[in-house]
């Protein structure tokens, strides 16, 4: 197995920028996320070591790399026997074998039904704690060939990542009743993040092409919250990272689970320039109905369904539902061709092959 590519004529970072401003590029950007298995045997059918995570990406033309400071500081949380506990969120996670490998749930949940005295007790990082240099050597390190950026899905991720550490159901019902304690946690984290984003770009500056937020809003069939709820107690927090990457001249692209075009209009007025996973299965996120509503106001990144052909299907039917989906995002350009997921396990490698030389092939501009 092999991908084929055409001809170049422009960088990954051109190619980023460019895209982002909408602009006409030789061809569409190229993204890439994937659980361990697949991506062990991805390297191994296109002959790369399963080490060499850069060899992959360039492999398969991925256009972008993301930038970040590693943890320095002294450890906050512990993991319970048998469980894995994230050194900077505190949510705890258990191993979980299926059919075709396994993966770390969330579990335990530290600060569910937790009291006034839980929340303020609860650890959270100090934006000291990081090495800015290595991160910045980090970035020097591509010598400007592709588009970096800081951030990702988990940040600031108000209901996703606090649903880790509290649990989903909790988590709404605090910000619903507006409970003082839990959302005094919550501004706590996303203040933490912001600090540390608010660094780590300041930086890095010189290198950097984009911010990567996440909030997951939406179910398959329907938003998570109201509007009214959204615009009171998230928008407000998204805002403040919206405006820190302004203020250094960087688009942002946010991931968003689910049925969430319902918010995309108030992305727009924050300035947010692109959105990212974009489910085509749920609720008013298929590629046509993004690009009649959207088109042109915002960057579209994902729209391949890791639950679709790619999953399921044959590498013809892979092939196919790629190439229907890039000819309708190409009308509009602001096009990053990505899977809506990390690829799971359970794909077949030569789907995966697949989708990525139909982005090769069909993802030309002319």
């Amino acid at each position: 197995m092999k991908i084929i590519k055409g001809k170049e004529w422009m960088t990954s970072k051109e190619r980023v920028r460019k895209t982002f401003e909408f602009e006409k590029t030789d061809r569409v950007t190229i993204g890439y996320e994937a659980n361990g298995n697949i991506h062990r045997r991805l390297c191994a059918a296109l002959g790369v070591s399963e080490q060499d995570g850069e060899g992959l990406l360039q492999a398969l033309g991925v256009d972008y790399r993301g930038i970040s400071a590693p943890y320095i500081g002294k450890p906050l949380y512990r993991a319970p026997e048998g469980r894995r506990v994230d050194p900077l969120e505190g949510c705890i996670m258990r191993w979980v074998e299926h059919e075709t490998g396994g993966y770390w749930d969330f579990c335990d949940f530290p600060l569910k039904d937790a009291t006034d005295e839980m929340f303020d007790a609860f650890p959270v990082p100090n934006a000291d704690d990081f090495d800015y240099e290595q991160a910045a050597a980090q970035a020097k390190s591509y010598g400007g060939k592709y588009g970096l950026y800081v951030g990702g899905a988990g940040v600031p991720d108000v209901l996703n990542s606090n649903g880790r550490i509290m649990g989903v159901e909790d988590v709404l019902v605090h910000i619903m009743l507006n409970d003082e304690a839990a959302m005094r946690f919550i501004h706590r984290r996303a203040k933490f993040q912001l600090q540390m984003m608010e660094r780590l770009i300041d930086r890095c500056k010189q290198d950097l092409d984009f911010v990567w937020l996440g909030e997951d809003l939406g179910t398959q069939i329907a938003p998570m919250i109201s509007l009214d709820l959204y615009r009171e107690q998230i928008k407000p927090i998204h805002k403040q990272f919206v405006d820190l990457a302004k203020s250094y001249n960087l688009p942002t692209i946010v991931h968003t689970c689910g049925s969430s075009s319902w918010v995309y209009e108030d992305f727009i007025e924050m300035g947010v320039r692109g959105v990212d996973t974009l489910q085509p299965e749920a609720a008013n996120m298929s590629p046509q109905y993004l690009a009649d509503t959207f088109g042109g106001r915002l960057n579209f990144r994902g729209c391949i369904s890791t639950a679709g052909p790619l999953a399921y299907g044959t590498a013809q039917e892979t092939d196919e539902v790629c190439r229907q989906t890039l000819e309708i995002m190409k009308k509009v350009r602001g096009y990053h061709f990505a899977p809506t997921h990390a690829i799971q396990d359970n794909t077949p490698t030569e789907n995966v092959v697949a989708m990525y030389n139909a982005a090769h092939k069909y993802g030309r501009y002319e």
